[in-house]
């Protein structure tokens, strides 16, 4: 084994966590070493294939100094008891989204981690997407002027199942969370001060037990007076909706839906019949999930900051309490990072 590899440890083992399992194993820059699960049958069938060790304890990670690196992709509500174990022992730390669902505890985490000088990066996706990352890269070359407004539509093909919804947090904290984080990406240092929100809660008896939206739309005002329109839905019967559309004072420029195939059939009973958009959140990003190991790489090797961080994954959430606060109050709230 090259002396450049970085030795990881990976932290659950669910739909996403098998997702990353797979891909640091096929990264060429990381070890997969360790792997951890409450469920001892996952850890077994996986070290197995990935040929890694499985720990019944996640102080074997912490405290094996050739680990340079923790992956937390375990439920939420176990996100910052590992990253303050893995920061306290000099871990760098990768974390998937979001921090956890309760903003005092993260506030306190921030708190307990700083004397450390934590290296983390949080799993936002989005901004690691080809697509979706042009639109930045676009912005900042002055393709559209002046940025005025960003529209972000988001829908799921279907609702996650019940069990899912009841421990997510709600459609702000679990879904939305992402598009707050893109926003943020494409205003960069000008923050949004203003959030209103409106949503319908389900139509479906099984999933209004929850209490959790169908549909929501937010907008937002930045300080420079961006004006941003967020809209999400729990179903949407032609596949997984991810578009993006900045509008600037020079012009326009759109990050549209993908298809597996980009082809369009044309004959004598419909024209430019296309193929349907992909359909699952996994398969949609599945290049941005791979490059944002590439970040993490160099996190590690070069203490280079990654595009998205502790405090992003912090104020993210900011946004999503402030869209609950003003979903029960009926008007813009302020808010407060």
């Amino acid at each position: 084994m090259g002396k450049n590899i970085i030795n990881i440890a990976l932290f659950g083992l669910g739909r996403i966590g098998q997702m990353h399992a797979e891909n640091l194993v096929n990264h060429p820059e990381f070890n997969l070493k360790y792997i951890f699960d409450l469920d001892k049958n996952l850890t077994k069938k996986f070290s197995k294939k990935y040929q890694c060790i499985a720990i019944e304890n996640p102080n074997i990670a912490f405290e094996d100094k050739n680990i340079k690196s923790i992956f937390i992709a375990t439920s939420t509500n176990t996100h910052l008891k590992y990253i303050e174990g893995a920061v306290k022992n000099k871990k760098i730390v990768f974390c998937e989204k979001p921090l956890d669902l309760d903003l005092k505890k993260i506030n306190q985490c921030k708190k307990n981690i700083k004397k450390y000088n934590p290296k983390i990066q949080i799993g936002f996706n989005r901004r690691y997407d080809p697509a979706h990352n042009s639109l930045r890269k676009n912005l900042i070359k002055g393709k559209i002027g002046k940025l005025e407004k960003i529209i972000i539509t988001s829908r799921d093909p279907a609702p996650p199942p019940l069990s899912y919804l009841k421990t997510s947090g709600g459609i702000f904290k679990d879904m939305m969370i992402h598009d707050f984080d893109l926003a943020r990406y494409y205003t960069g240092s000008d923050e949004f001060e203003s959030v209103f929100a409106i949503g319908e809660y389900f139509s479906d008896k099984k999933f209004r037990k929850v209490k959790d939206l169908e549909l929501a739309t937010v907008i937002m005002r930045s300080k420079k007076g961006v004006q941003c329109i967020i809209t999400n839905s729990r179903h949407c019967s032609f596949g997984y909706d991810q578009r993006v559309e900045l509008f600037g004072d020079k012009g326009m420029i759109i990050s549209d839906n993908q298809r597996d195939l980009e082809t369009a059939i044309y004959s004598k009973n419909s024209t430019n019949n296309k193929s349907p958009f992909k359909t699952f959140f996994i398969e949609r990003y599945s290049e941005a999930y791979k490059i944002q190991l590439n970040d993490l790489a160099k996190l590690c090797k070069k203490n280079i900051k990654p595009i998205a961080d502790f405090e992003d994954g912090r104020r993210s959430l900011i946004l999503a309490e402030t869209a609950n606060k003003s979903l029960k109050t009926k008007i813009f709230e302020k808010v407060k990072f």
